[in-house]
């Protein structure tokens, strides 16, 4: 046997590749391929043991002549059966690429199907029976039903294509909802009654007396992946079954309820108590105007595409008089969903859900997570990364000082951490692009950022009017540099529906301290960016923390000596709020002294600039900042001994007002 597969390398199509090579040792395979996918079908090739019985056919789905040309189509002649799985199943997906998917790549494998005079088995669907009332059979096609979305009308029509051309030998199956293997709870993707588990996950909370009661609603047809392969391949083969129509579905639908007692115990959720009166949800499910917004933006965050709630209910009951019969003593039958719910909700658990990446690890909130820092090769960026490290995290360690994250690197690693040092200018957008690829490459995924790498500027204004270049410096890095390094890494964010940033700012913005014009703009912009981009991708589960860091001893105030005001914390104080920052994830750190500070330039910002001013006045620029190398003492050293530098800021707040603080939303002290 002879056979062309197209979508042989997705869910179904790489099932009923195994199928067919399992059936005969003689059964060669053709399966469809993109040249771009080439790689996913070598290793789907090696993982399943197809062997040189599979070939690649290298085409497009959506190209003219499936893009393939008259050489490689005469290679086919041998052929017998033509399979098409291929389709976009996603009914989120816009109405242009499912057309050109479902109904011209339809159209152009029965255009092969008949230069091969082979058998052509359509895989359809259950939408095309849309919105009909009642009993759907496999004999009915077009019985005046509304299809309600693009992924409806264009399987109807693609399956219309089948029925209408003349002198095709032909067979169509209709399958229902595609969930999971019912012998591993394997699935590929998150789809149909998936996008609700993630909301009864959260029911897992509740106490076990819980008296948890659903509307009866939600109500599809589900069948295990498994079953719909098995019967395909069976009834693909079997005599006499030219023109006919196979519902591959469930004897009966399954609603919401029926779905939560199906995962209940392994989901660990409280039991069900009852069911809430019939129609309890449908005024939530068929608003419209102004109300239909507000919900769709509501169940959006909740992880459910709008979509899915103007087809949440199926309406027709679907018969299966012609599968049963042309199955009957194969042995194949549709298990009961409460037999396999338990191993789909597992796996689902184990590798589907948005949120899997958001669970702490027992032995700790940071253990196994890879973190990203960037300007790691001193100070605050040192020190967060072997807090980091101890905690349990890869520490991806970014600076351009490619020797001192060696020495960082040995050191974590010494210590018993993981840590890697990526040589990475954050100026630079190809070594920012490159850096995240090779990680990515490398470690498949990233948990959080830490935007450390920063350069400051003290300096009057006055003094830099002749220094543009300054400014553009500065923002270079901490404004821009943090924005390349969010952008690079946010598509694998939402791919993963997860990520946490950690934008380490300044106090200065809130105070507007004198002397930094270059420098806490940039950090302000910093500020605004994470806010708007917060806001954007709450729903993706990317979100962003704010330190606003007091003056650190580190390097980079070294030039400025005994200019600065207020004394600096250490580094390892300030890798402290760091790892605060991402293991609670507030959306801001601040500090007793910026808070005043901000408070007083909204309360009394007269009195605020004058006191700055004041600052100004008395803390001069330093002789860096002025051109000059060194200046005399204006008095003799003290032979007094010092007092040991502060490691922590001079205001400090009673633990009482402090406790208060904290149960501010995302500001702590």
């Amino acid at each position: 046997m002879h056979y062309v597969v197209t979508g042989g390398t997705g869910f179904i199509g790489r099932r009923v590749v195994s199928q067919l090579v399992a059936r005969s040792p003689d059964a060669e395979v053709w399966v469809l391929v993109r040249r771009a996918s080439l790689s996913r079908f070598e290793r789907l090739a090696d993982d399943h043991d197809w062997g040189d019985r599979v070939k690649a056919l290298v085409g497009d789905l959506t190209a003219d002549n499936l893009g393939l040309p008259d050489a490689a189509i005469a290679e086919l002649r041998p052929v017998g059966h033509v399979v098409h799985c291929a389709a976009i199943y996603d009914i989120t997906a816009a109405e242009r690429l499912q057309r050109a998917a479902n109904v011209e790549g339809t159209r152009a494998v029965i255009a092969l199907a008949r230069r091969l005079d082979a058998t052509l088995h359509h895989v359809s669907s259950i939408a095309v029976a849309g919105t009909y009332r009642g009993e759907y059979t496999e004999d009915d096609f077009d019985v005046g039903q509304d299809l309600p979305s693009p992924y409806h009308q264009t399987k109807f029509e693609a399956e219309l294509l089948v029925r209408s051309e003349p002198g095709l030998r032909y067979r169509v199956y209709r399958p229902a909802v595609v969930v999971g293997d019912s012998r591993t709870g394997e699935m590929d993707k998150v789809d149909g009654p998936y996008y609700f588990f993630g909301i009864l996950a959260k029911l897992a909370v509740l106490p076990r007396f819980t008296p948890v009661l659903l509307p009866d609603t939600g109500r599809t047809n589900i069948v295990p992946v498994d079953y719909v392969v098995d019967a395909l391949t069976e009834l693909m083969h079997a005599d006499g079954r030219d023109g006919q129509t196979f519902h591959l579905t469930a004897p009966e639908n399954i609603g919401l309820r029926g779905i939560y007692r199906g995962i209940a115990k392994a989901a660990g959720l409280p039991p069900l108590r009852g069911s809430l009166p019939r129609g309890t949800a449908t005024p939530f499910l068929r608003v419209t105007g102004r109300a239909r917004v507000l919900r769709n933006m509501a169940v959006t965050q909740l992880g459910i595409p709008a979509e899915i709630l103007d087809v949440v209910d199926l309406m027709p009951t679907f018969t299966a008089d012609n599968t049963r019969e042309a199955l009957r003593g194969a042995g194949i039958d549709v298990p009961e969903f409460a037999s396999y719910a338990p191993k789909l909700w597992r796996y689902w658990a184990e590798h589907l859900d948005p949120d899997r990446a958001r669970r702490d690890d027992p032995a700790g909130p940071l253990v196994g997570k890879h973190v990203i820092i960037t300007g790691a090769s001193s100070g605050i960026g040192r020190a967060s990364a072997i807090a980091v490290a101890e905690r349990g995290a890869t520490v991806f360690a970014l600076a351009r000082n490619g020797e001192a994250l060696d020495e960082l690197v040995a050191e974590i690693r010494a210590a018993g951490g993981r840590a890697y040092a990526f040589a990475c200018d954050v100026t630079d957008s190809t070594s920012v692009e490159h850096t995240v690829k090779d990680i990515l490459g490398r470690f498949d995924h990233v948990d959080y950022l830490v935007n450390n790498a920063g350069r400051s500027i003290r300096r009057s204004v006055t003094a830099s009017t002749d220094r543009l270049h300054d400014y553009e410096r500065v923002m270079a890095v901490n404004y821009f540099g943090a924005v390349r390094m969010v952008l690079a890494l946010l598509p694998h964010w939402r791919e993963r529906r997860f990520g946490h940033v950690v934008n380490v700012s300044s106090a200065g913005v809130q105070a507007r301290n004198p002397k930094y014009s270059s420098y806490l703009p940039s950090k302000a912009a910093l500020d605004a960016f994470a806010d708007v981009v917060a806001s954007e991708t709450l729903s993706d589960h990317i979100t962003f923390t704010t330190i606003h860091m007091p003056l650190v001893r580190t390097p980079m105030i070294v030039p400025s000596r005994r200019l600065n005001p207020v004394p600096a914390i250490s580094a390892e104080h300030a890798a402290a709020m760091v790892v605060r920052g991402l293991i609670e994830k507030p959306v801001r750190i601040d500090t007793p002294l910026g808070t005043l500070a901000d408070a007083g330039h909204y309360f009394t910002p007269k009195l605020s600039r004058r006191v700055l001013h004041q600052f100004y006045l008395g803390y001069p620029d330093s002789p860096a900042a002025r051109g000059v190398e060194s200046e005399p003492p204006s008095r003799p050293p003290s032979r007094r001994p010092r007092r040991p530098a502060r490691t922590v800021p001079r205001v400090r707040m009673p633990r009482p007002v402090k406790r208060a603080v904290r149960l501010v939303p995302g500001v702590h002290w």
